[in-house]
């Protein structure tokens, strides 16, 4: 990318967004001096907290900014005279708004930005966001007539003709005030193309959360369709390319990927990437369009989208490669963006929780698609139980630095169970010799773990391990009962089960969705499993074979069974620890006590 050094001063509206975020991000390490306009303090310190997550050294300044004032910015243009450049991400991207809310979130906004951008003395460039369906607009229409502004809000919907609009109307203010501007017409943006990080959860990643979680009845079958992607990162290097590009001033660009395939290809592709069910059924574009909502699960704005249109992409493609920008490989990019989706439960495990866990991801592991979340590469390794996963794991976790894996067929693991954890099991452990902290099952494949893998097995903390305790598994033959309890389950009902209260069914609601998607009939063999006195006997004679420092904690109300008290308690390297109050999942009840052991797990 060119270069401009301290001359150049980016004001970026809306830079507490994805967009504006990464805007900021890139605009900052190509040496520029950047602005972030935003709402409030504390939005302005969650952007710097971003920004150094993102590997951002330097101070970011930013800016409150009020569109509902008369001045957006306090003290005016006089406030930023040295701004050279304005980038316009703000705005609202949601279906389904009024359309008086739609008009003041994105018209006026880009009435106020132009107001504004005209009186700074040294801007060069104003580069604003429009979109690939409502670019073009033509701005000697403007000022719409009324009855023309109503029947396309009628006919488009609220966002969609909000969008039509204030591309007319940007461009018509802009020549009415003599700004320079650029305009981008994005496609769908989807996440970033080397780590597929997010935060919009609509339209296309609506979908793919229905193929995901098993609710989507249908796919549409035509294969002309074709709904276009592009990577936020990729976006984000075009408008800082952009704005001080000298051709680029009066244009708009069509930037999306032309390899984009066509929909029902993509969300087939996406699909099979997460292990889904791909729904066999395929329904023509025409047909789903004259569908009710209630069938077709497809908000009425966003079915404006499913056409087979194709857009002008060529300068945009020159723009890109006088800077140097080059585009990613768009099936690498879906597939780093849909797991990033589905590590993060399609939005309902992001934020500072996310965050303060340490991160959640999928690794390849001995072939076995792995879900993990916590201190990536750290060697405190937890191997949760059933029938919960790691996300229940999330905050002892974070409190001891370790990382929480779910095992083969649990969670959001693949794979199907126990014959998995062969080459599954080597491939977890990492690279320095691990301290295993099992529950449950996990207890076993700790166990096992180290018995093959000695060496690479530094420490065993078993919580709750079913094999010393009193039998609880069920014949194999109730399996099928089992695994349709386990999907038809609420987070309520499984509290009481596995806790004797209620209070746990928030922490349950991720177990819950996974065992209704994919994991009630791995859980169900896995627990039918646990009842094998042949397995168990295994499992204790392999425990007494490890000589590294075993630490095994129990809830007083879930005991060791009394022979095992006195069998274990005996070897010098085992500790057994009691916990008061709790059960078989202190994970859930006591996570704090639970944390405060697993600190010095480690002997």
């Amino acid at each position: 990318m060119t270069q401009h050094g301290d001359a150049r001063h980016a004001l970026v509206f809306g830079a507490s967004g994805l967009i504006g975020r990464h805007l900021v991000l890139t605009l900052a390490k190509a040496g520029a001096h950047v602005t972030a306009a935003v709402r409030n303090a504390a939005s302005g310190e969650r952007v710097r907290q971003w920004l150094r997550e993102h590997g951002l050294t330097q101070q970011l300044s930013t800016v409150i900014v009020d569109f509902d004032a008369e001045e957006i910015v306090e003290g005016g243009a006089a406030a930023l005279a040295d701004v050279t450049e304005i980038h316009s991400c703000a705005g609202s991207f949601r279906f389904g708004m009024p359309a008086e809310e739609a008009r003041s979130a994105n018209v006026g906004i880009v009435e106020k930005v132009i107001d504004f951008a005209a009186d700074l003395p040294k801007l060069q460039r104003v580069v604003h966001i429009s979109g690939y369906r409502v670019g073009g607009q033509d701005p000697s229409l403007v000022p719409w007539p009324e009855e023309y502004r109503a029947a396309v809000y009628k006919e488009l919907g609220g966002y969609e003709a909000s969008k039509v609009e204030s591309d007319a109307i940007f461009q018509a203010r802009a020549l009415e005030r003599g700004v320079p501007w650029t305009i981008v017409n994005p496609a769908t943006v989807i996440g970033d193309s080397v780590t597929g990080e997010t935060e919009q959860i609509v339209g296309l990643a609506s979908t793919i959360e229905q193929i995901w979680d098993g609710t989507a009845a249908a796919l549409p079958a035509d294969k002309s369709t074709f709904v276009p992607v592009l990577t936020v990162d990729y976006m984000a290097a075009f408008m800082a390319a952009s704005a001080v590009d000298p051709d680029a001033v009066g244009k708009a660009y069509w930037l999306l990927d032309d390899a984009t395939p066509p929909l029902a290809d993509l969300l087939t592709h996406a699909g099979r990437h997460l292990g889904a069910k791909v729904p066999r059924l395929k329904i023509p574009v025409g047909v789903i369009k004259r569908l009710p909502q209630w069938v077709s699960k497809a908000d009425p704005e966003t079915l404006g989208f499913l056409s087979s249109d194709r857009y002008p992409t060529a300068p945009a493609v020159e723009l890109a490669e006088r800077h140097g920008i080059r585009t990613p490989d768009v099936l690498v990019s879906i597939d780093r963006w849909v797991d990033y989706l589905a590590a993060h439960r399609f939005g309902a495990a992001s934020g500072a929780t996310a965050a303060a866990a340490g991160g959640r991801r999928f690794i390849d592991a001995g072939g076995v698609r792995t879900f993990e979340l916590g201190a990536a590469g750290s060697s405190r390794v937890i191997l949760p139980g059933l029938p919960v996963n790691a996300d229940t794991w999330a905050d002892v976790a974070s409190g001891i630095g370790a990382r929480a894996v779910d095992l083969p067929g649990l969670g959001l693991s693949g794979g199907t169970g126990v014959q998995d954890w062969q080459q599954w099991l080597p491939a977890v452990l990492g690279e320095e010799p691990a301290d295993l902290i099992g529950h449950s099952i996990g207890a076993a494949a700790a166990v096992l773990a180290a018995d093959r893998f000695p060496e690479r097995v530094r420490s065993l903390t078993l919580v709750a391990p079913f094999f010393l305790q009193a039998p609880s598994g069920f014949p194999a033959a109730l399996k099928p009962l089992v695994s349709t309890y386990l999907r038809h389950t609420d987070p309520v009902r499984l509290s009481r089960q596995l806790t004797g209260s209620e209070a746990s069914a928030a922490a349950l609601k991720s177990s819950v969705s996974d065992l209704r998607r994919s994991s009630a009939k791995s859980v169900a063999g896995q627990l039918a499993l646990a009842g094998s006195k042949r397995w168990r006997a295994e499992l204790r004679e392999a425990l007494a074979r490890f000589s590294g420092p075993v630490r095994i904690i129990t809830g007083s109300d879930d005991p060791l069974a009394p022979g095992m008290v006195e069998r274990f308690e005996s070897l010098p390297n085992v500790e057994l620890i009691p916990v008061p109050g709790a059960g078989h999942h202190p994970q859930l009840t006591h996570g704090d006590a639970l944390a405060g052991l697993l600190q010095g797990a480690v002997v």
